[in-house]
């Protein structure tokens, strides 16, 4: 039991990046997807062995990739993306942006995964050198993906459903009350993917001029025949990537740009691990107090941890901060698709709390800000989006619920 609790204790109270940093390559190994806030871990999780995908605070990795462009220890940045989950395109935009900048500076950025993602290759194409297994290739599908609609099925188990819902747009509801898309709901969806799908195509072209993403998106078959069936060599043809190769081959080329060691396994480079690099730049926390509430996922009713915006628990959060009356200003981060009505309307409240004090109230939104995630933000004095944010419009200031989602 000793030994167990020990183990226990060790494992929770670890801080990776204590140790010094060596010079090498700064490795962003993108196992997972890049989030606002990311869920809170089960205490045991991490002693069954089994991780599965992890989710990264988007923030961090901007500040990462953003001190390393200065360090002189970080001699490349290394873009793992063979397992990368994504994010949402905001975010990704940012990412990507931060990644150009590092670029800019004249140190390389070298990219490396079996199949690139439209999200992956989003942040590959800001590299300087852009590879991909020989036996992989790109995987280009668009935004958007399935929706079931379970009307069929109700109806068969005799169950009746009662929805309310105002506004032909208000499309969430639509699989308990349609086997189909209703025509209003396409029209909202085909408008919203098709934007983020042409700013998508034009940050590419703006990145790497040289890929024929256009051609390979309107007709990959005939790129692929030309090439022998080959995908790899037909991305490579088409300027997509620039070199084919596996790890092995890809881990010596890092070597000589940042360095290695002869004595150990073929591939290997000096590299600088992400979570000591983060460890090494905590967040600055000088300056006047300004209150930061970030209201990411769904929201939901009751308490709880990240993963979830938790209506009481960040209402409490906001008054007990507001209690301290040491801030100068309140800022609001939103990234969320919306949820219960009640816990929105007492998040929205205790914000207006802040508001009534004199509080300059800034609101700043993610990647997503839709429905409850906008109403939230009504009482901001101003609000920040990013021109690809996912996100609903409504009259500012009205007391009743009179948001309707496209989505």
């Amino acid at each position: 039991m000793l030994l167990f609790f020990g183990l226990l204790f060790a494992a929770l109270s670890a801080r990776p990046g204590m140790k010094a940093i060596s010079p090498g390559a700064l490795v962003l190994d993108l196992n997972g997807t890049i989030v606002e806030q990311p869920e809170e871990q089960a205490p045991f999780a991490m002693l069954s062995g089994q991780q599965g995908p992890r989710q990264y605070r988007a923030r961090d990795v901007l500040r990462a990739i953003d001190e390393a462009r200065t360090d002189d220890r970080v001699k490349a940045l290394v873009l793992d993306l063979d397992r990368f989950g994504g994010g949402y395109p905001a975010t990704l935009n940012e990412v990507a942006d931060a990644i150009r900048k590092f670029r800019d500076t004249k140190k390389p950025v070298l990219a490396y995964a079996t199949a690139y993602t439209d999200a992956g290759y989003r942040l590959a194409a800001n590299a300087s050198e852009i590879w991909v297994n020989p036996l992989g290739g790109t995987i280009f599908m668009g935004p958007g993906g399935n929706q079931l609609y379970y009307k069929g099925l109700i109806d068969k188990l005799g169950v009746t459903t009662h929805v309310y819902r105002v506004g032909k747009f208000k499309s969430f509801v639509e699989p308990y009350t349609r086997t189909d898309q209703s025509p209003e709901a396409r029209e909202a969806s085909q408008a919203l993917l098709g934007s983020i799908f042409s700013q998508w195509k034009e940050a590419i072209a703006k990145a790497r001029p040289k890929a024929q993403v256009a051609q390979f998106l309107a007709s990959p078959d005939t790129l692929i025949v030309a090439a022998g069936g080959d995908i790899a060599q037909a991305n490579k043809a088409a300027g997509i990537v620039d070199t084919l190769g596996d790890r092995t081959a890809f881990g010596a080329r890092v070597a000589a740009i940042v360095g290695g060691d002869a004595k150990k396994a073929a591939g290997f480079y000096n590299r600088i691990g992400y979570d000591s690099w983060v460890a090494a730049h905590p967040l600055s926390k000088s300056g006047d107090a300004i209150g930061v509430i970030t209201i990411a996922g769904d929201i939901v009713d009751g308490e709880g941890g990240p993963g979830s915006a938790h209506g009481d628990t960040i209402a409490k959060l906001i008054l007990n901060g507001l209690a301290k009356k040491d801030l100068k200003a309140l800022v609001v981060r939103v990234d969320s698709p919306g949820g219960s009505v009640m816990a929105s309307e007492r998040i929205r409240l205790a914000i207006l709390q802040a508001k009534q004090k004199g509080l300059p109230i800034v609101v700043s939104m993610g990647g997503l800000a839709a429905s409850g995630g906008y109403w939230v933000s009504t009482p901001g004095d101003v609000i920040f989006a990013e021109p690809d944010a996912c996100g609903t419009a409504a009259p500012r200031g009205r007391s009743s619920w009179s948001i309707a989602s496209a989505g």
